[in-house]
């Protein structure tokens, strides 16, 4: 069995084959938090599950985080990346019925199943951190996720040509959902990530799921990661029913999210030189304050160029305090411990999403008697939170010299 080395030529390729999945295979995360949520609206008996489908694709994703994370330990990265396309196209095949025949439970059962491939893509900047040093692994991390920019743009732009183009509104979406999942799978086979090899019975087990979360760093890197996380969903969620609700077309909504997720992925190329100059807990802070900016933002009205001033705050909000978070987590604990600390952490930080994206919905569409109104509620509700986030970040910076 190979062991795994820590090459940077090998990780630059890997790099390559990762930032190309998040292009294609990642093009279906902003169409379907572009679409779900008004499709969900059509089919729902309630508005206040509107966002139910959302909820369901990041449960899908905290349910399959840990047995993910635990057969990618086992059988290697590139399995499990596959199993997690399948489980993509699987769940937009199962939602694409259910608009067909125009039922809200077959609906809200795709989703639940495209959160196997949400999961899968969550482990792509885990992955590219197996063969790389670690000067170069903040970079690579920032590098992969920057994969995105491309799927910012190609998107939503597949949603506007698909959205309304069959007789089933959203329906096309869904069919293009399940061809990108199944193009996709061939990337995969160019990726070079060695099995790690089986522990010998004198190995070292590494601490306990229980000793890892009260490691003061681990802890306040998972708080912050599922903060950032968490609140940008919680607004994201909402914002395509705010944009149209206020009286703007799809198109509109479907701009907006492009703007958020350009700006979700245009830092990645200089997020990891501002972590080695900086120091990683001055970025998370920043994201946090720039997430703060959003919602004050988003406070000040309902123009389409406050949709858009907030959207793009909280991509960048989220860049910055999400892959700092990662990168925080990743110089926190020994390779041993790596499938079980990366399945716990991706649990605790999609329970949170999964509670954000069901929240969004209520808030948004029950929480007042207009849209503004629930508009409002989403994004006053960030604030306990950050100020949670905030308070862990000061504290561990204060905990050495306390000491």
């Amino acid at each position: 069995m190979t062991e795994v080395t820590h090459s940077d030529a090998q990780t630059r390729r890997n790099v390559l084959v990762l930032v190309a999945a998040q292009a294609v295979l990642g093009a279906q995360m902003p169409m379907l938090f572009t679409v779900a949520g008004l499709a969900g609206q059509s089919l729902a008996p309630n508005p206040c599950w509107a966002t139910l489908p959302i909820s369901a694709m990041v449960i899908g994703s905290m349910l399959t985080a840990t047995p993910l994370s635990a057969f990618m330990q086992r059988f290697g990265r590139r399995p499990g990346f596959i199993l997690g396309a399948l489980g993509g196209a699987l769940g937009a095949t199962i939602a694409a019925l259910g608009l067909w025949w125009g039922n809200f439970a077959i609906f809200v059962a795709g989703a639940l199943f495209s959160g196997c491939y949400m999961s899968a893509q969550g482990f792509y900047r885990f992955a590219v951190s197996d063969t790389a040093s670690e000067a170069y692994r903040p970079k690579a991390i920032s590098y992969v996720m920057a994969g995105g920019l491309l799927s910012a743009i190609v998107g939503p732009q597949i949603v506007k040509v698909t959205a309304l183009e069959m007789v089933v509104p959203f329906l096309g979406t869904y069919l293009a959902v399940i061809a990108l999942n199944l193009g996709g799978l061939f990337l995969f086979g160019f990726l070079r990530i060695p099995r790690p090899a089986p522990p010998a019975a004198d190995a070292p087990l590494g601490r306990s799921r229980a000793e890892l979360l009260r490691t003061p760093r681990i802890a306040v890197a998972i708080i912050c990661a599922t903060v950032s996380y968490a609140l940008m969903n919680l607004v994201m969620t909402s914002s395509p029913l705010a944009v149209v609700g206020c009286g703007f077309t799809t198109s509109d909504a479907a701009n907006v999210v492009t703007a958020h997720v350009l700006a979700m992925y245009v830092p990645s190329f200089f997020t990891g030189h501002l972590i080695a100059r900086f120091g990683v807990e001055r970025i998370v802070g920043l994201g946090l304050a720039i997430l703060a900016g959003a919602g004050t933002v988003a406070l000040m009205g309902v123009e389409l160029e406050h949709f858009f001033l907030a959207l793009i705050l909280l991509g960048i909000g989220w860049n910055f305090g999400f892959i700092g978070a990662t990168a925080m987590l990743g110089t926190a604990h020994r390779p041993e411990e790596r499938g079980r600390m990366q399945g716990l952490n991706d649990l605790i930080v999609f329970a949170g999403v999964t509670m954000a994206s069901f929240s969004s919905g209520g808030l948004m569409n029950c929480s007042g008697g207009t849209v503004e109104a629930g508009w409002q509620a989403v994004n006053v509700a960030m604030l306990p939170f950050l100020v949670l986030a905030g308070g862990a970040l000061i504290w561990l910076a204060l905990r050495p010299r306390a000491a």
